[in-house]
């Protein structure tokens, strides 16, 4: 059998499945019959180019039979799975066995190889850059949380030094203040002894004279002292001071000094593909409260208060609708005010991870540093105007930029001043984000990048390599929702403000709604930041209320 013949018996055209293929696609790897090769041209999308089936076969390279040398292998054995010729077939070594053309293994293998190389370009190769970048990020993570911890273990014992020279001088006060007094006691009595001392010289000698005269009226004028002189002076008896050390107890001065959380590390296996709708998932790994429950409440000075953003758990940056950045306590007081550096309103804060605040001036194009009471130019735009600006586990930082002419937007990461990273559209070339009005962001534990759009009624999540996760526009059967901020917290969940709706959506980091925090008295909340021990803060726009909230058991 001539395999560049023979085969023509068994290939079919890959459109109609019934006609003998003619001509083949060597773009499409298609066999085409005479009737099909037109409507194959009608596809646009590609420049085909077809070739007559003996051409095709002619360029096909067959391999030797390794049993029978001499023969070319024309068919394939699907249960040995391996390439035969005629002779292996005479020869009994596969009967009942399945033999199909080599050409037929030839072309299904194609599709394989085709559905293999499909799959590995779009969904696998991107999961690995994206693990890949990922491992960047962590190892910045960790790096700059060494120098951090180095930092705050000096600074915790220079101010732990502080304290015992604090308590060395303490002491050394009272020693001086105990000599003080001892010394003050004896002078007094060694004054009174040598008083007496010299008096008794003086009486001696008088003494000594009298009894060397003969003078009878001076004689006769003696008037004895050794009555007061025997009264002896009083002894002093003094117990001087000891110091009494506390036995250094190793064990227990290094609990008061403080200690490190446990370094945790998990390795997480991850599948390729996202979770298909309705899809069960893990449950958080805390409880939610059944009911949120109000912690604090506290007034500000703003008549309309919009953004926050935690210092510490008990301090908390606020911006409203001045010039001004107010730094309040839960008790609320205000415990520092700044000024904008161009008298604009900021149009979003966000503390850094040495403490510092950043705010985005939206008029000015200016993303500024509040360091002290010195305000530093970080990052000056050019033909965009920032919106919302957070700060990343890995020091980095992460702004959400409107074009000049309201017509595009994109989050942009620095390191420093230097643009590291643009996200802007998905796969199929559409803007992952719409262009002006509020969106805020936020960087979840998992590197997600969580931005809520308020314009497209949404909370837009991409991958920390810019890829489109998915977009939560609420649970189904929701009213229309006005999402104005976004924050994530210790279990990666994410939590979204809803404006108009007065509530709290808490979703997961693969976009599961969980539920709502919609009690508590909500109004008009706005801004949201989660604290260290994942409590709550929501400014309320219109009542210029901060609330603390927890919705962890």
């Amino acid at each position: 059998m001539d395999p560049q013949h023979s085969a023509q018996d068994v290939l079919r055209c890959t459109l109609c499945k019934t006609e003998v293929a003619l001509m083949y696609c060597n773009v499409c790897n298609t066999h085409l019959c005479k009737n099909c090769v037109v409507i194959h041209f009608s596809d646009k999308s590609k420049v085909h180019t077809v070739v007559s089936i003996e051409q095709f076969l002619s360029t096909l390279s067959y391999s030797k039979c390794t049993i029978h040398p001499a023969k070319q292998c024309e068919l394939h054995c699907t249960q040995c799975d391996i390439a035969i010729c005629i002779s292996c077939i005479s020869s009994g070594q596969h009967i009942g066995h399945k033999a199909v053309d080599v050409i037929e293994d030839f072309e299904a293998k194609k599709e394989v190889l085709k559905k293999d190389l499909q799959e590995i370009e779009k969904s696998l190769f991107p999961k690995y850059e994206e693990a890949a970048t990922n491992i960047q990020i962590q190892k910045a993570d960790q790096r700059k949380n060494s120098q951090k911890l180095t930092t705050e273990l000096k600074k915790h014992g220079e101010a732990l030094h502080k304290e015992i020279d604090n308590i060395i001088q303490s002491k050394q006060t009272e020693i001086d203040v105990m000599d003080s007094k001892h010394q003050a006691v004896l002078d007094k009595q060694e004054d009174a002894i040598n008083n007496t001392i010299n008096e008794m010289k003086q009486v001696i000698q008088d003494l000594k004279r009298l009894l060397d005269t003969s003078d009878v009226s001076i004689v006769s004028k003696y008037q004895s002292r050794i009555k007061e002189f025997r009264k002896l002076p009083s002894k002093l008896n003094i117990c001087l001071p000891n110091f009494q050390p506390v036995k250094i107890n190793r064990e227990q001065l290094l609990k008061q000094f403080g200690s490190f959380s446990p370094l945790s590390m998990e390795t997480e296996e991850q599948g390729y593909t996202l979770p298909s709708p309705g899809a069960e998932f893990s449950p958080p790994l805390r409880p939610l409260l059944d009911v949120p429950q109000l912690i604090t409440e506290l007034d500000t000075e703003y008549e309309y208060l919009y953004g926050v953003s935690c210092l510490s758990d008990e301090e908390i940056w606020t911006r409203g609708d001045d010039k001004s950045l107010k730094l309040y306590n839960l008790n609320g007081e205000l415990v520092k005010s700044v000024q904008t550096k161009s008298g604009n309103m900021p149009q979003d804060i966000s503390v850094t991870r040495s403490g510092g605040l950043l705010y985005t001036d939206f008029y000015d194009r200016y993303i500024n540093l509040v360091s002290g009471t010195q305000i530093q130019t970080l990052i000056p735009l050019q033909g965009w105007k920032p919106r919302g600006v957070c700060c990343t586990f890995s020091g980095d930082l992460l702004v959400i930029i409107d074009s000049d002419d309201g017509k595009q937007s994109k989050v942009v990461r620095y390191s420093g001043s230097t643009e590291k990273q643009s996200i802007q559209w998905d796969d199929q070339g559409k803007p992952l984000y719409t262009s002006g009005d509020f969106k805020y962001l936020s960087e979840n534990k998992d590197f997600d990048i969580c931005v809520a759009d308020y314009k497209a009624c949404a909370v837009v999540v991409v991958s920390a390599a810019g890829k489109l996760r998915f977009r939560y526009t609420g649970p189904p059967s929701t009213t229309r929702v006005s999402f104005y901020s976004v924050d994530t917290d210790s279990q990666s969940n994410i939590l979204t403000s809803d404006f108009g709706n007065n509530r709290i959506h808490i979703i997961d980091q693969d976009g599961h709604f969980l539920r709502y925090i919609d009690n508590c008295g909500l109004q008009f909340p706005w801004g949201l930041c989660v604290d260290s021990r994942d409590n709550l803060i929501v400014s309320e726009n219109v009542t210029g209320k901060l609330k603390k909230i927890q919705y962890y058991k």
